[in-house]
């Protein structure tokens, strides 16, 4: 996505060599480079950003030129700004140093953000491409906890971020409703459960069942036995089992959909592990005729010792089929089903080396879409820096956090703003705020060491913190009480303040794509960290004499003006926070 700023920049620079130069401009275009269409693109890929920023928002360096010119680089540069606005633009050594002009930045930048509103920063990239976006997959008969989260959000995210790009996003909630854990879970309830109690609280006791499994197994190793047996009969289609199984997968699910409920999350399938059952042994014939499946020691597995990995285990000896196995299935499955140009496996960095297998199992195979899958990686959720785990039952509920961060915004609202309608719905507003910016706001590769304290802080840089200033700007909205019009006084932007919010405005776009490029959305919870600061100094300026200055006044022209900017901030501010996932209250 091309600058304007530095477009404009590059225009009149190219003006002004025109200008300097009438008899040579010819000789200096036949020598540029092949990847440079013209004089304004040679310009234009040139240009740097000053390290000491008084000397400019841009500089060309003139020496890029010298050798066409015939000339040396301090006299090319004077010659060329001699034909510019002094006051805009300077030579410095070897160097054409461009100053932006406020007016000229407001006037580019606001009529773009006010006609296209909430479609700003979109761009066609991605059109006609499919993109799948494997996310959340959590364990069926297990609790939705906070170790879910990451996935969850950056799935979810980066499902809107492709959207914005003109991308076609696919959401896949593959669940874990498949593997020798239900051989466990079925011996568990066989063995302790009841039907009444699992109707009361059915996650919390299936929870409990499975923690018991895990702590008696290691008395009485028989258990293990029993559980690889009954995930057997699953696999065949015994009654019992599969009766266990349905019930288990359908309590689960309603439990699943009621929390993607409450964090607005939607997705385009539930295509989950046991949906490839039928479509193994199709993918199994088709690595046997590439000559690719062996035999160790009564497994089936793909040899991948040549290529610095671990075997890829297919099958156990027994039969029973395993998660690479249906890894594969899901594979062939999305790309016979939407021709994807990337599909995406949202999956924590714990998987690194069953991707590698899996991905080098297709590459073997020859397949045309070996290069277009992508493990999107992330770091631990971690509580007191150790990792939570549902067999030791040191899990955290995602929905206690949830509940718990409410607890705390209201009566934080109450204490601030008594009198806020819908308090109880703004609560949960900025509860999700702060417990999903909480997983954004922190790089993917790195691990999060889960901290009530930090989650539930509404102060510094966190989600209450952008919401609270969009509810700002909404408020000035509010009490400016017009539509807001894009004929102003451009002239009367002129402060620093002005200037830094319209060039992060401008940021947005290209922020938007880098996030898509890396799969990374807390490019988009910096940025929108950054604009909150900017806005909020902008908010807060005071004149020569100290005093505030207030951005609705009595000076009509002024007010129109820096009323056009806050809405400019606040349809950014809104949709980043929608790309992130995240609510942004009106009031607070």
């Amino acid at each position: 996505m091309k600058n304007i700023f530095q477009e404009n920049t590059a225009r009149l620079l190219a003006e002004a060599f025109r200008a300097a130069y009438p008899g040579q401009i010819e000789a200096l275009i036949q020598t540029l480079p092949s990847n440079a269409a013209d004089l304004e693109s040679f310009i234009y890929s040139r240009l740097e950003v000053p390290k000491d920023r008084k000397l400019g928002d841009f500089a060309f360096p003139a020496f890029s030129a010298a050798a066409s010119l015939k000339e040396k680089p301090v006299e090319i540069a004077q010659k060329v700004v001699a034909q510019l606005t002094p006051d805009r633009f300077t030579a410095t050594g070897p160097y054409i140093n461009a100053t932006l002009a406020v007016p000229d930045m407001a006037r580019m930048v606001l009529p773009m953000i006010h006609g296209q509103g909430a479609a700003f920063g979109s761009q066609t990239i991605g059109q006609d491409r499919k993109i799948v976006i494997d996310y959340s997959s959590p364990n069926i008969a297990k609790p939705f906890g906070v170790g879910h989260l990451r996935s969850t959000a950056i799935g979810h995210s980066l499902y809107r971020i492709f959207a914005k790009l003109g991308y076609c996003s696919i959401g896949i909630n593959h669940l874990g409703d498949w593997g020798t854990q239900f051989g466990k879970m079925i011996v568990a309830y066989r063995k302790w459960g009841n039907d009444a109690e699992l109707a009361k609280e059915p996650i919390k006791y299936l929870y409990d069942l499975y923690v018991r499994f895990h702590q008696q197994e290691e008395l009485d190793s028989s258990l293990s036995d029993d559980a690889r047996l009954w995930f057997k009969k699953l696999e065949d289609g015994d009654p019992e089992a599969v009766r266990l199984w349905k019930l288990f997968r359908d309590y689960s699910q309603a439990e699943f959909q009621r929390i993607y409920d409450i964090l607005g999350i939607k997705f385009d399938y539930y295509t989950g592990e046991s949906f490839y059952n039928d479509r193994i042994e199709v993918v199994m014939e088709r690595l046997r005729r590439a000559g690719l499946v062996t035999e160790s020691q009564g497994a089936q597995v793909v040899d991948l010792e040549p290529y610095g990995m671990p075997a890829c285990l297919l099958k156990k000896a027994d039969g029973a089929t395993l998660y690479a196995t249906r890894e594969l299935a899901g594979i062939f499955y999305r790309y016979e089903t939407f021709d994807f140009y990337r599909a995406l496996y949202v999956v924590g960095s714990a998987q690194q080396e069953h991707f590698k297998q899996v991905f080098k199992v297709i590459e073997l195979l020859g397949e045309p879409f070996a290069d277009r899958l992508v493990h999107v990686e992330f770091g631990w959720i971690r509580f007191k820096d150790q990792a939570m785990s549902t067999r030791k039952g040191n899990i955290i509920f995602l929905e206690d956090v949830i509940t718990t961060a409410e607890e705390k915004a209201a009566q934080i609202i109450r204490d601030k703003n008594p009198d806020l309608p819908n308090l109880d719905q703004t609560a949960r507003m900025v509860a999700l705020g702060a417990i999903l910016f909480a997983d954004l706001g922190v790089k993917k590769h790195k691990d999060v060491n889960f901290s009530w304290e930090e989650v539930l802080n509404f102060e510094g840089e966190t989600g209450p913190y952008l919401q609270y200033t969009h509810a700002r700007l909404s408020a000035l909205m509010r009490r400016f009480g017009k539509p807001i019009d894009e004929t102003v006084d451009f002239n009367l932007f002129t402060s620093p303040e002005e200037k830094e919010l319209l060039l992060h405005l401008y940021r947005f776009g290209q922020t938007v794509e880098t996030a898509s490029d890396r799969y990374e959305p807390n490019y988009i919870a910096e940025y929108l960290l950054e604009l909150a600061v900017v806005f909020n100094r902008f908010y807060q300026r005071k004149d020569a004499h100290g005093k505030l200055i207030k951005i609705i006044s009595e000076r009509k022209n002024e007010t129109e003006a820096r009323m056009l900017l806050v809405e400019a901030v606040r349809t950014v501010l809104n949709e980043g926070l929608r790309l992130l996932g995240i609510p942004a209250p009106e009031e607070m």
